[in-house]
């Protein structure tokens, strides 16, 4: 996986987590308390999550073969996937059981400075990692906002991790409120409803995340910066004179297939066009790098048939 798949951030959740998890559940022991057991599977189906991440970024390094030409690279969007369902079955759905249990039942909490003392503990190690993946993203992120990052990200990692740890932030938070409501009135109630919010959340986080890495799944073009890059690109005002019409998709999250239909005049030779193109492909990798599968077809740009429609399948039309 390289930087931009945000390993640093992926290893910085996968420890934090795994050493939250064990807290918890002594937490747990001690104490009774469902917002403790709740946010002890929820970090364990967060470790997972984080070891899914990594053995997805393995196995996208594969190399291509006769059978998958264009490589492996979507292996990072599948696992990104199986990741958001992970997070709804096992974290979201178990909390929502957990805190529905605790409220039709609910009991006072034993030993609370166990669960309390946990979740300080627990925040203060989380917000490290979601430090971490702040800081990993804000090289990656530039002018867009946050939520512009994680809608256009085409690595899958960065924005898992990202709302993963601000998930598990929150939900320690609501965790702490309800044991901390529990404690002040006595009622476990409170327990089971901060049990409940976690839940909710966690289903809340996962339903985007599915939503985002589907996307990414079923392909996605490439960005609008990249896209008018490449057009620039293509035309060298001599030989190729426009581009008719364009398709760009993402066959991993660093590796970008252009496919696009170029105008040239009707008197250059062969091989004219052969050398134009050769030059376009050049320029097209040096203006957008990650542009690795590069078809160019040209064709001669007929203004009747320009005017006619905008059928990407006509010849040549479209634009």
């Amino acid at each position: 996986m390289s930087a931009s798949g945000g390993t640093k951030a992926i290893v910085a959740a996968l420890g934090a987590n795994l050493a939250i998890a064990v807290a918890k559940f002594v937490a747990f022991a001690f104490s009774g308390s469902s917002s403790m057991l709740a946010e002890g599977v929820h970090s364990i189906a967060d470790s997972g999550n984080q070891g899914l991440l990594l053995l997805g970024g393995k196995k996208a390094k594969r190399a291509a073969t006769a059978e998958h030409p264009f490589g492996y690279g979507r292996e990072r969007y599948i696992y990104g996937f199986l990741v958001s369902i992970v997070l709804f079955t096992i974290g979201g759905v178990f909390a929502l059981y957990e805190g529905y249990e605790k409220i039709h039942e609910p009991h006072v909490l034993d030993n609370w400075f166990w669960p309390v003392g946990v979740l300080i503990f627990a925040i203060i190690a989380e917000g490290f990692s979601f430090r971490t993946a702040i800081k990993e993203s804000n090289e990656l992120r530039g002018q867009q906002t946050w939520t512009q990052f994680v809608r256009r990200a085409k690595a899958p990692e960065l924005p898992v991790v990202l709302l993963e740890d601000f998930g598990a932030l929150v939900g320690l938070v609501l965790a702490l409120g309800g044991v901390g409501l529990t404690l002040a009135t006595g009622n476990g109630i409170w327990d089971g409803i901060g049990t409940m919010c976690i839940g909710a959340l966690l289903v809340l986080i996962a339903l985007v995340l599915a939503a985002e890495t589907k996307s990414l799944l079923l392909g996605e073009a490439a960005g609008p910066e990249d896209v008018a890059k490449i057009r620039e690109a293509i035309v060298d005002g001599d030989v190729v004179t426009r581009v008719i019409h364009m398709r760009t998709l993402h066959l991993g999250p660093e590796e970008l297939l252009v496919a696009a239909k170029i105008a040239v005049e009707h008197d250059d030779t062969a091989a004219e066009v052969a050398k134009a193109i050769d030059a376009a492909e050049a320029r097209i990798r040096e203006a957008v790098p990650i542009a690795r599968v590069i078809y160019l077809e040209p064709d001669i740009y007929s203004e009747t048939a320009a005017a006619a429609g905008n059928d990407p399948e006509a010849t040549p039309g479209g634009h």
